[in-house]
């Protein structure tokens, strides 16, 4: 399986309501690791909250990009 394009994130409440949708989209972090990374600023009850969703493929830092297609 290859990695995918962009990875969708859902923020729900813990009764179900949906908040917000993130596209976490593909990164090379500034340690050289490879991964997802998306950030948004978001406002519950009035109050503005910093949202940021990141993935990092363990192990990738050290490994070369594979051209898995």
């Amino acid at each position: 399986m290859s990695a995918p394009n962009i990875i969708i994130a859902e923020l729900k409440t813990d009764s179900g309501q949906l908040l917000s949708v993130l596209s976490a989209t593909p990164k090379v972090f500034k340690t050289g690791s490879r991964g997802f990374y998306a950030r948004q600023i978001l406002e519950i009850a009035g109050k503005r909250y910093q949202v940021q969703i990141q993935l990092v493929e363990k192990g990738s830092k050290n490994k070369p990009e594979s051209s898995d297609a």
